[in-house]
This record gives structure tokens, sequence and C-alpha cells, in this order.
């Protein structure tokens, strides 16, 4: 297992103006809104927040993505975890930004995003939409940070794109799919939020220890915050985008020959040490699968960039360094 040597502490964090390099490219924006629905901020404002931004991407009717564009260098596509959004990134975004382009897409019926378009039925249709967002963004080579879910999507993209995805961190990856009683329960989960409309506090009490390191109930301010977000999401949000989204993401059956083909020299797992859904000897027997190398997140839970944001920004740091450099 390798561990990430020490750097020095980051320091103060700012978010670069947004804007970035502008590589031509042959993919022409269809007609309509599809260019970013936000002014530009040129100059050097280093405290500019690049919020509210959202594109109409091809194919997806008219539901908007939104998505955080902060930072200039090399590009960094973040995927952010099921039931989450891209501000779970913020700790992540400080750091890289000031190196890297960071997009931090939410994903549909999450965060600031739209519905689930209703020809979003499969992995591969979410991987080809975060293909065409860096298209419309003129984008044509960077790394893929996944987290939880996240990781589902970027890899099948890291496959479908190996030309344009120079690098591929997994953090806490889903092991491959396959009908156990884990995953159908999570599908009992969807059907139970489906029938009720909602999040019950039953249902939240299963899902907190999920996400929060082992030992987290949903009474601690880290829980009791998942659980009120979990509570107060819309039943038509919950019907229309998540609960469908979920089973796309969770219904998958694939073998492990998909995570065989991914490259071994530019792939890299982190995982926290009290990772309820990423156990270690799974995670090892991944990454043994792959070939690539593994870094286990002292004391973090499935967030671990948020329970570690120190220690997992050195790794991205680093690995970002060797890869896209």
């Amino acid at each position: 297992m390798s561990r990430c040597p020490p750097m020095p502490r980051i320091g103060k964090a700012f978010s670069p103006a947004i804007g970035g390099r502008g590589a031509s490219a042959s993919w022409a924006p269809p007609p309509g809104p599809s260019v970013p629905l936000v002014s530009d901020i040129s100059g050097d404002d280093f405290s500019a927040f690049a919020a509210g931004q959202a594109l109409r991407l091809p194919g997806a009717g008219h539901s908007l993505l939104h998505y955080q564009d902060r930072g200039r260098g090399p590009a960094v596509l973040l995927g952010h975890a099921y039931l989450g959004d891209s501000s779970v990134w913020e700790p992540q975004i400080q750091a890289l930004s000031r190196q890297y382009r960071v997009i931090a897409p939410d994903l549909w019926g999450h965060g600031a995003s739209g519905p689930l378009p209703f020809n979003t039925q499969r992995l591969e249709d979410l991987a080809e939409q975060m293909l065409e967002l860096m298209e419309a963004l003129d984008i044509p080579e960077f790394a893929v940070v996944g987290l939880s879910a996240g990781n589902l999507w970027g890899t099948e993209l890291a496959l479908r794109a190996p030309d344009r995805v120079r690098a591929l961190v997994m953090m806490g990856p889903c092991p491959a799919a396959r009908r156990d009683k884990a995953s159908l329960r999570y599908l009992g989960m969807l059907d139970s939020a489906e029938t009720e409309g909602r999040v019950t506090p039953d249902l939240a009490r299963a899902i907190v220890p999920l996400f929060c390191r082992q030992g987290t109930e949903p009474a601690t301010p880290q829980g009791s915050e998942l659980a009120r977000a979990l509570a107060a999401m819309p039943a038509d949000r919950l019907r229309d985008s998540v609960v469908p989204l979920g089973r796309i993401l969770f219904g998958r059956i694939d073998g492990p020959d998909r995570l065989a083909r991914l490259d071994p020299a530019t792939t890299l797992l982190l995982y926290g040490e009290a990772d309820a859904l990423c156990p270690h000897p799974e995670m090892q027997r991944m990454a043994a699968l792959i070939g690539c190398e593994a870094v286990q997140v002292p004391g973090a839970g499935h967030l671990s960039g948020m329970d570690r944001p120190e220690f997992v920004n050195r790794c991205l740091l680093q690995w970002l360094e060797r890869t896209l450099r």
C-alpha cells in the first residue's frame, strides 16, 4: 500500500478567476443556450467564485447542467458522490485551482443542476454527457477525479476516451458491480424513497453511516447535516431524478474485466481507513486487479476529501504533478 510522502502544509487557499486555456476544437456548440450562462471574469481576481454556470448539453433536452469552473492550467474534472453536489469538493477546489483548471459539475437532480434528462438511462450516457461538457469548454485533455458513484461514470469516461483522460483518481470507488446483498439493499432504499416521496427518518439513519466515518450517527453534527439535507429533498426531485439516477448507478452489472482495462500507470485509488462502503481488503483486491497504486487515508470515512482534506490534497497534487505535467 502506497503512502503520500510529506509535502509542505497548504497555506491560505484562494480560488482563481474563471477562464483558462482556449484550445481550439473542431466540435461546434449546437444552436441555443449552450454556452456558460454567466459572464466571464477577467483579470487576476483570485477571490472570484465562478458560481451559477450552466450548460445545455446536446441531447439533454431542456435540462441545464450546473458546474463550477475555477482556476487556470491543465484541466481536472471532479465527479461528486451520489446524494451530494459539487460543494463537497470545496477543500480540493481551493487547493487544486492554484495550479489547475478545475471543473466540478453537479449531477442531474443534485445541487443546482436540472432534472435527469429522459434519455439518460445508462452509465454510458452520463459519461458521454461529461465528455460533451469538456468539449463545450474547449478542453481536449484532462484528469478525472471521482468520488464514490462519481467513479462509475469517471471510469466509463476513461475507458471511452483514453486519448483524452490523462489520469484517473478513484476516491472511495464502488467495488465491481454484482448482485449481492449490499446492492439489493441500496436498490431497496431507492424503492422506499420513491414510494414515500421522501427520505424518512428511518431511511436517513440507514444512509448516514454509509457516507460518514464508522461510528458517526445522525445525532452528530456531520450526520445531522446529511440527514437534514436528505429530509429536505422535494418529492418531485426524488422521483424524477434522484431515484432513477440511483438505479442507473447501483443497478448496473459489470465484470472485473472492465477495471482491468484501465491504465495502471495513470490510475490511483484513494480510500478512507474508516470507510464502511470500501473496506480495505476490497480496495486492495481492486488495486491488484488494475495493477495500480492504492493509498489509505488515515481516519477518513467515505467522504475522505472532507474528513482529511490536507492529506487528500497532497496526494492529488502529487499524482497530478506526475501525470499531467
